[in-house]
């Protein structure tokens, strides 16, 4: 039985990992519409493995090159890993919100492949939010700072789907099998990731506690006002503001960490 729960687990972080990454997974896995919609419990697991890679090819930037070219190397490792999949969901929640259009015709924007204005610049700083707070963190900061935002951020849209409803065209969602309530459960082992990581990290080094609490709260105001936003504009979330809403989670994470070395200072 255990052995059983064990497998289906694993098969459910299989099918997050292919959701999120084009990383190859095993064919034993299989795929099931509901499995997508179950596998929602792993995001933040999935979020550890990009942040783990990303801040290895950090660290290894920083012995072979400049912090700079450090930074861009690591922040290009997590958009091939993805397919700027994240990226994407904030370009076209900029276009679709940043003007002042009816419900409707911003659903219609963001369907649309094209990025407009508001999504380029609204992409340009979010790359650089993210390069300025990694640059202005050291090595040994930088590294647990990457490895909690893209983390913790893999939360937030487990958080809107439970808490929101499904605003888009349902019936040609491409994220459909997501466009159903979380369940508590799924909500707790999301959630328990989060705070694994967490404990471990402030276990590991004691002077990192004040950043990983100051971010923890900094990201949960940041989501409840992307909650509002999202449930004002569109009456609750899509799969492009899921996207959106991990990316200013994840850039208000490294912000926090910022923020509190600068304090401890």
């Amino acid at each position: 039985m255990l052995n059983r729960v064990l497998t289906h687990e694993l098969r459910l972080f299989f099918i997050a990992l292919q959701f999120f990454t084009r990383v190859p997974i095993p064919r034993w896995v299989g795929f099931e519409a509901s499995w997508l919609h179950a596998c929602a419990r792993h995001f933040p697991l999935v979020g550890f493995v990009i942040g783990a890679v990303t801040a290895a090819v950090l660290w290894a930037g920083h012995a072979l090159f400049t912090p700079a070219v450090a930074v861009l190397l690591s922040m290009a490792a997590g958009v091939v890993l993805t397919g700027a999949f994240h990226e994407d969901g904030w370009a076209d929640t900029c276009d679709a919100l940043g003007g002042a259009v009816s419900r409707e015709r911003a659903l219609v924007i963001m369907k649309d492949s094209r990025i407009g204005s508001y999504g380029a610049v609204g992409l340009v700083l979010m790359l650089g939010l993210k390069a300025a707070a990694l640059l202005a963190l050291p090595l040994e900061w930088a590294v647990p700072a990457v490895l909690f935002s893209h983390t913790a951020s893999r939360f937030a849209p487990v958080l809107l789907i439970r808490f929101l409803r499904y605003a888009g065209d349902l019936e040609h969602a491409k994220a459909k099998p997501l466009a159903q309530q979380i369940s508590r459960t799924g909500l707790g082992v999301a959630a328990a990731w989060v705070l694994l990581l967490a404990v471990c990290l402030v276990a590991w080094q004691a002077a990192w506690w004040m950043a990983v609490g100051a971010s923890v709260w900094i990201a949960l105001l940041g989501l409840l006002w992307c909650a509002r936003w999202f449930q004002q504009r569109l009456g609750g979330y899509t799969g492009d503001t899921l996207g959106a809403s991990q990316q200013i989670t994840e850039v208000l994470v490294l912000l926090s960490w910022v923020a509190a070395l600068r304090w401890a200072a």
